[in-house]
């Protein structure tokens, strides 16, 4: 019945149904690209989507069946992606993080990861493929991860259960069905641990999404069973540092609802554990979202239960300085320019705390961000000759790919206020390169946020083009 490739067959009938590969993705639920890698033969539709492709196309599933089957489909490859192995089952295994040099020089790293146990122990090592399909795997992972959160809500919220020593049958019961002991304790820390480090490598977030998930089912499975006073807190611990990295791979792919959940739990967590520095992390990246979303009124009271709850947390970490550090962008937002330079003064106290003041992981504040997030407050102050020294300066140090994006755009918003298309477009199209290769929707709501005051210089073919490109990255995520 269909003739020809894969190709020129599913477009064929895609085009006869009076179908452009974007209104088809948004019949479908999928993104545009994705369409395309179909159309391709790169990718084959999840078996639960074909009834509406099948209903879109006007075919029977059979039919479509035989026309995904017009050619065959073109394995992918793997890329070289974000991972983490286990940890070496003898002596001569490669270590918890595996790098191995690229032809640029740079590092690649493999998604690779222990699979933890139901019970607590990790074992073996496990390679975990990446998803051709990132759209429809993400969304998978997002549903499986929630439902999740709400199983671990509910526990976090039952008093702890001391098992009772003299019952030695039960203890062996409990041991066989759950029970965790310090050294499983300790292999779920370092596990948390690597996870943090390959989410910070990783140049597409999401991937490390099925990981993270993993680890926090078997962290829930543990705190479903009795446990000592100090192994409960140390998984509630464990679950609010690997809440805070769920709710960061939903910030960075602008799913702030999902972020907020995971950040809610983490306070939780962090709570339920008597961890100060863990539960203000937590408030502060909720608050965060607000800030993001340029709701400052409503970002100001959370930081300021954030910094209250830090002052009893321990001195020596950055916890107080990196919730200042916020606050700065808040009062800035809010255009108090005085509590703005107090808040700055006070983050840049962290320059004079001594020995480890991060951890990696829940907290990566060492003072490294100060120009760039003095730079981002005196952009929203308006005062660009401030900012521009900041930003410069921020840009000439090692930034991530979203740190750079964001400084990119702050640069490019002040050539917007002095009229200068040339350093608009140089600093955007920058940024804009960056947020397609990585995908971020971080990167994506800041060029969207530049985009309104572009408008003033539209009379400007590059500005025209740029505006357009924007429409077109914010639109392709959006679909």
């Amino acid at each position: 019945m269909f003739m020809g490739d894969r190709r020129e067959a599913f477009a064929a009938r895609r085009e006869l149904m009076g179908y452009t590969q974007e209104s088809l993705a948004a019949a479908v639920g999928v993104e545009f690209s994705t369409v395309g890698r179909w159309e391709r033969g790169d990718l084959t539709p999840q078996p639960y989507r074909r009834p509406r492709i099948a209903k879109a196309l006007g075919i029977s599933l059979e039919e479509l069946g035989t026309l995904l089957a017009s050619a065959p489909s073109r394995q992918m490859t793997a890329p070289p992606s974000a991972a983490v192995p286990a940890r070496a089952a003898n002596a001569g295994a490669r270590g918890p993080l595996d790098t191995q040099p690229t032809a640029h020089g740079g590092a690649q790293v493999r998604l690779e990861a222990a699979a933890p146990r139901a019970g607590g122990r990790l074992f073996g090592r496990e390679a975990v493929p990446v998803q051709p399909d990132l759209a429809e795997t993400d969304d998978m992972n997002r549903r499986d991860l929630l439902r999740l959160f709400t199983m671990s809500g509910a526990l976090l919220a039952l008093p702890a259960v001391e098992p009772v020593l003299a019952d030695v049958d039960r203890l062996a019961a409990v041991a066989r069905t759950g029970a965790v002991d310090s050294a499983a304790a300790a292999e779920f820390a370092q596990f948390n641990s690597h996870l943090w480090r390959v989410y910070a490598l990783a140049p597409t977030k999401s991937e490390v999404l099925p990981l993270v998930r993993a680890q926090l089912d078997v962290l829930s499975t543990g705190l479903r069973h009795p446990q000592t006073p100090a192994i409960r807190q140390r998984l509630c611990e464990l679950s609010a540092d690997l809440f805070q990295l769920a709710g960061e791979i939903f910030f960075d792919g602008d799913r702030y609802t999902d972020a907020a959940h995971c950040y809610t739990l983490a306070a939780t967590a962090g709570k339920e554990a008597d961890a100060p520095d863990l539960w203000s992390c937590a408030l502060t990246r909720h608050a965060f979202i607000a800030v993001y979303e340029r709701q400052f009124d409503e970002a100001a009271p959370l930081l300021e239960l954030a910094a209250n709850l830090a002052r009893r947390g321990d001195p020596a970490l950055s916890t107080r300085q990196w919730i200042a550090a916020v606050q700065a962008e808040t009062f800035a937002g809010l255009g108090d320019l005085d509590a703005c330079q107090r808040a700055l003064d006070t983050a840049a106290e962290v320059q004079h705390l001594q020995g480890p003041v991060h951890n990696g992981g829940w907290l990566r504040f060492d003072g490294s961000r100060l120009a760039e997030e003095r730079g981002t407050c005196y952009v929203n102050l308006g005062r660009y000759d401030l900012a521009e020294a900041a930003l410069t300066d921020a840009l000439a140090g090692v930034l991530t790919a979203r740190r750079k994006a964001g400084v990119l755009t702050d640069l490019a918003m002040i050539g917007v206020h002095r009229r200068n298309p040339d350093q608009v477009a140089t600093y955007a199209d920058a940024a804009l390169a960056t947020a397609r290769q990585t995908g971020s929707g971080v990167i994506a709501r800041k060029l969207r946020g530049l985009q309104p005051h572009l408008a003033p210089l539209l009379t400007d073919q590059q500005i025209q083009r740029l505006d357009a490109e924007i429409t077109e990255l914010v639109g392709n995520r959006a679909a």
